[in-house]
């Protein structure tokens, strides 16, 4: 019986209706007002708790504001590390060109190369064979379309290119040779002995890739031309371009001198290399 009368009490507290009223405190004048019970106010407070939580959860989801939450990723982030990523990769591509290049770079200063022993008969016995194999007789249709080409050809006036053949090596200085080209002691170029302070000219039309001191061969100068050759100017007292300057043939580009300490008085170390190989200046330009 106990029991019914608390569960009673606590039905009728539930269901005891208030009055909410709000007055003009100066006049205590009634502006408005609202009959309540307990059961109406816990009703109105869950039902408003949830709607408040669920609204929120909805918002988070689904705007942008989730982005201003620890824990969420943000889309601007994931879309700068995507090109991040991109970027890295390329420098990293080009870093390892440059660290290549500058690999051939190191090894035309210091004439660091390998020769290689070809077997001049197995070679020429190789092309015997492939030529032999091959049907060199020409068709009726390749002998029109050569003439038909010729003919074409015969009357071009804006016939731009320029044979390898017509490439000419101008003398960076004129001078007595004092130690020629030599392979087997790893001599890579001519020293062509001249006063101190003569002007030393590029060999022929190209970009400086390298303008520098360097301890061992003092002022070196490092030219890239057409054809994939490089010429290479040591022990000068001084030097007239920069990095990336263009040249033309016959264009001063240092002042021959004494400098580095592999120098033994005052002359041009010159070297040429084609597509990474030495080459012997002697066999294309006349120093006298």
């Amino acid at each position: 019986m106990a029991k019914k009368k608390k569960e009673k009490k606590f039905a009728k507290k539930l269901l005891h209706k208030y009055r909410l009223v709000i007055l003009n405190e100066d006049t205590f004048e009634e502006r408005f007002a609202i009959k309540l019970t307990r059961l109406n106010v816990f009703v109105i407070v869950a039902l408003s708790t949830i709607l408040l939580i669920t609204g929120t959860i909805l918002l988070i989801a689904f705007t942008s504001l989730r982005e201003y939450i620890p824990g969420y990723s943000s889309t601007a982030l994931k879309k700068q590390a995507t090109e991040l990523n991109y970027k890295t990769d390329s420098l990293q591509q080009v870093i390892h060109m440059n660290e290549r290049y500058f690999e051939s770079i190191k090894k035309v200063l210091t004439g660091d190369v390998k020769t290689v022993d070809f077997n001049k008969d197995s070679i020429i016995e190789a092309v015997n064979k492939d030529l032999n194999d091959i049907n060199l007789t020409p068709s009726k249709e390749d002998s029109l379309l050569r003439e038909k080409v010729d003919k074409e050809d015969k009357y071009n006036l804006f016939e731009s290119a320029i044979s390898a053949s017509n490439f000419v090596l101008f003398p960076p200085v004129n001078g007595t040779i004092s130690e020629e080209y030599n392979v087997k002691d790893k001599h890579y170029a001519v020293d062509i002995v001249v006063a101190k302070d003569t002007p030393v000219k590029a060999t022929a039309d190209g970009t400086v890739i390298f303008a520098e001191w360097t301890a061992e061969t003092g002022y070196v100068v490092i030219i890239e031309h057409t054809y994939e050759l490089i010429s290479v100017y040591k022990h000068n007292a001084s030097i007239t371009k920069q990095q990336g300057d263009l040249v033309k043939a016959g264009e001063v580009i240092a002042m021959a001198g004494n400098t580095g300490q592999f120098t033994t008085g005052p002359h041009l170390h010159f070297e040429l290399w084609n597509r990474g190989y030495p080459v012997n200046p002697t066999n294309f330009i006349d120093f006298k």
